[in-house]
């Protein structure tokens, strides 16, 4: 198998994009929250939270993953 198409790369792009997401999703919160709209913000926030939880244990499992033979 080609290592750009492996397992442990193929999870840590899909990682990669979560961070991007969850960054995109800060800055646009953060744009709605300076209009006004501060109970959107709130929503948003909360699943960013759980996104920035999830992130932990993913890289976690990630760091164990590359360590597999």
């Amino acid at each position: 198998m080609v290592t750009e198409y492996s397992l442990p790369d193929i999870l840590e792009r899909m990682y990669q994009n979560q961070l991007a997401l969850e960054a995109a999703l800060m800055e646009l919160t953060l744009h709605v929250e300076a209009h006004g709209h501060a109970d959107v913000g709130t929503n948003v926030r909360g699943a960013l939270e759980e996104i920035g939880e999830n992130a932990g244990h993913i890289k976690q499992g990630l760091a164990r993953l590359s360590k597999l033979p």
